[in-house]
């Protein structure tokens, strides 16, 4: 990879890790998950919407392909936003973090589901268990009440993440990420924004939480969807999709450096079977090569599927 993509790696592992330490500074404000929502989202619209139409044909597009986006825009956005920045009224921000590490799994079980008919192996189906095992080392402590509200809120995040770029893939290929970004930030503006209206602080936030929404809607938003185009076309979509290894370490870190948030042993090992499950259960096959010229050999069975940038907002 080059220096250029190895800086938009960098850049992508820094701004989709910091966005639970941006949330939960919001909300212990504390504002409304809608609040929170509605500025993010609006603060990316605002920003993206400019460049999107001066592409041209942003109308057309959206006429064209108005269910998909439609449906992509509530299972990647309008719930799982909410659903996570409500989650961390009562979750540490490291908590949430490590929780989302675990979209590549429910991702390739979805995958499944919905008829990839690519043979898992041993391999992916042990990183499959060893990341459902992190996952239950983080939620079972909970379960028995507290915070097991959250803990939900958080899967149904997961969830959303998993689903949405399987709508993407199938359907919005062709459509340009401005074009789907922007229009789909602008739904979730003017979803929120009667909560919002209701539930405006009285008082002017801190000047520590403005800087925290306008971090969360430039950079975690509008930024962060940019330099995923951009990294995709340097790096291709697989490497891209590596920063969801990437993430979970920042969000940690953050957590326990800003908010001084306790690192556990739990956490540590649940850190680590997430991220061991997550690279075993989406890593590809391994390419053969021909023993006397050390060329790749194309693998056998159905041809593979061409690969498609995925896009999750942190």
């Amino acid at each position: 990879m080059t220096a250029r993509g190895w800086f938009l790696f960098s850049l992508m592992g820094v701004v989709w890790g910091i966005p639970y330490l941006l949330i939960k500074v919001a909300v212990e404000a504390p504002l409304s998950p809608s609040m929170v929502v509605f500025t993010r989202c609006a603060v990316g619209a605002l920003l993206l919407l400019p460049f999107a139409v001066r592409q041209g044909g942003l109308a057309r597009t959206v006429r064209a392909h108005w269910r998909p986006m439609l449906a992509f825009a509530c299972i990647e956005i309008v719930g799982p936003w909410f659903t996570l920045t409500d989650a961390e009224r009562h979750l540490s921000s490291s908590t949430a973090g490590l929780l989302i590490a675990g979209v590549p799994i429910v991702g390739v079980a979805l995958a499944r589901f919905f008829g990839d008919t690519e043979r898992l192996g041993i391999r992916r189906l042990t990183g499959l268990a060893l990341g459902l095992a992190g996952v239950g080392v983080l939620t079972v402590p909970h379960l028995t009440g507290g915070d097991a509200r959250s803990m939900a809120e958080v899967l149904l995040t997961v969830v959303g993440y998993a689903t949405a770029p399987l709508i993407a893939a199938r359907h919005l290929k062709n459509v340009p990420t401005l074009q789907l970004t922007a229009p789909c930030l602008l739904l979730a503006a003017l979803v929120y924004a009667p909560g919002a209206a209701m539930t405006w602080p009285a008082r002017m936030p801190s000047a520590e939480v403005l800087a925290a929404l306008a971090a969360l809607g430039v950079i975690c938003t509008a930024v962060a969807f940019v330099a995923f185009l951009e990294l995709i076309k340097e790096a291709g979509p697989t490497r891209a999709t590596v920063i969801t290894y990437v993430n979970p370490a920042i969000a940690v870190a953050a957590g326990a450096l800003f908010l001084d948030e306790p690192f556990t042993t739990g956490i540590a090992v649940a850190f680590t079977l997430i991220l061991a499950g997550s690279i075993l259960a989406t890593a590809g096959r391994a390419a053969r090569t021909d023993p006397a010229t050390g060329t790749p050999v194309p693998p056998q069975g159905p041809a593979p599927r061409p690969e498609r940038g995925e896009v999750h907002a942190g």
